[in-house]
């Protein structure tokens, strides 16, 4: 089963720090999912198998693509101790969105 497209921008966010390169293209992500550059409230979690590691959250002032680029750095390097290569290829991010008819989480 694959993971969903924004647990997997997620994913290459740390990537971009763990690699120290830019994986992700931002206008043809924004150009493709025009969804991404709303303004949504949500929240991001790290586990490194089930201990939480690190969690983010934002009331809406950013779009949801930042939030989730920004989120997962937060989460995974300045919430807690830094996230070691080691333990990235255990993790699992949980992100919920919060809209007016209520919370979708996905955890993968």
């Amino acid at each position: 089963m694959s993971r969903s497209f924004l647990i997997d921008l997620a994913y290459n966010s740390i990537k971009e720090i763990l690699q120290a390169r830019k994986l992700i293209d931002e206008d043809a992500i924004l150009k493709e999912y025009p969804l991404l550059s709303q303004h949504i409230a949500m929240s991001l979690k790290i586990f490194v198998g089930e201990k939480l590691h690190g969690s983010y959250r934002d009331k809406a002032t950013k779009t949801l693509l930042q939030n989730i680029m920004l989120g997962a750095k937060i989460a995974a390097f300045e919430d807690n101790e830094p996230l070691k290569v080691s333990e990235f290829l255990k993790v699992q991010i949980e992100i919920s969105l919060h809209t007016p008819e209520g919370v979708i989480s996905h955890r993968a």
